[in-house]
């Protein structure tokens, strides 16, 4: 079953059902499967697996499920809450141990906290601490490289440094696509897509635009709705011309993902400056903005 679930959360089968992986005795099951969900956007399942795996006596598993949490906190819109978590999660991580392909190990639970705790910094608008959290990751999986890439890129979009937003991106980009590791991947696109569109070239503009549509009906596909609502709203930002037709895709996505969270989490997106909650309301003009900060895994 580890193995399944391994393809699954960072692999080639980000929409495979879990069933019954959330009841398995093996803890490092249940976290892959909260994984998953929460990938597929099924936030209140994912967060019954992780309150549950945040006090596991393994404290590796423990710490991952921490930043994991706080990492669907941060998709919400609710960087504050995810601080303390991620920072409970930097407590937890054990002094040494490495090895595990996926970073499912004491070196990647460092990385996964620090990485969270520079996106928390980076929502808050501390900028210059966010770099120094990145500058003390030591990515030693493809995983951590990937999500390096992602902060990194973001911290620079949010300095209105788009130029070297992209370097970073397109380094996640690569390594993410050598993995097969399809969520990845398509997280990747968005964030080169969105580096490339904010830059500002007119052949970059071009590429992040097809890379963001392209990433955009891969993921629907997928059903990955936490990834379908960004990636439409930077495409209706950046091409026009898709018009009402994608701006619904976002607003029917953004709905599945709220109607998925607990009802805490639910009321913390519907109040986060972060969140786009006017698709959610008729009459209210469209604003989409790629240079939102919405990214942040």
């Amino acid at each position: 079953m580890e193995e399944e679930l391994r393809r699954a959360a960072f692999g080639d089968s980000p929409d495979l059902p879990v069933r019954s992986a959330p009841a398995s005795p093996d803890s490092r099951v249940r976290w892959l499967a909260a994984v998953v969900l929460g990938g597929q956007g099924h936030y209140a399942a994912a967060a019954t697996v992780l309150d549950a795996l945040r006090h596991d006596p393994d404290p590796v598993i423990a710490s991952l499920a921490l930043s994991t949490r706080a990492s669907h906190h941060r998709q919400l819109g609710a960087h504050h809450l995810a601080r303390g978590l991620d920072g409970a999660a930097l407590a937890r991580v054990p002094a040494a141990g490495g090895g595990d392909p996926d970073g499912i190990d004491a070196k990647g639970a460092r990385a996964d906290a620090l990485l969270g705790l520079a996106a928390d910094s980076l929502g808050a608008g501390r900028l210059a601490e966010a770099r120094r959290l990145l500058a003390g990751v030591e990515a030693t999986s493809w995983r951590s490289r990937v999500r390096r890439g992602w902060v990194t890129a973001e911290v620079e979009l949010a300095s209105d440094r788009a130029h070297a937003a992209v370097a970073p991106a397109e380094e996640a980009h690569e390594v993410a696509k050598g993995r097969k590791a399809l969520r990845h991947e398509l997280k990747s696109a968005l964030v080169l897509g969105t580096s490339l569109v904010v830059r500002g070239t007119p052949d970059g503009s071009t590429r992040g635009a097809e890379l963001v549509e392209c990433e955009l009906n891969h993921s629907a596909r997928k059903a990955l709705h936490p990834l379908v609502w960004p990636s439409a709203l930077v495409l209706a930002g950046t091409a026009p011309a898709t018009g009402a037709h994608v701006l619904e895709q976002a607003r029917e996505a953004l709905s599945c993902v709220l109607r998925r969270a607990d009802p805490v989490s639910r009321r913390i997106a519907l109040d986060s400056v972060w969140m786009p909650t006017w698709l959610l309301r008729s009459g209210e003009p469209p604003n989409a903005d790629p240079q939102m900060n919405f990214l942040t895994d």
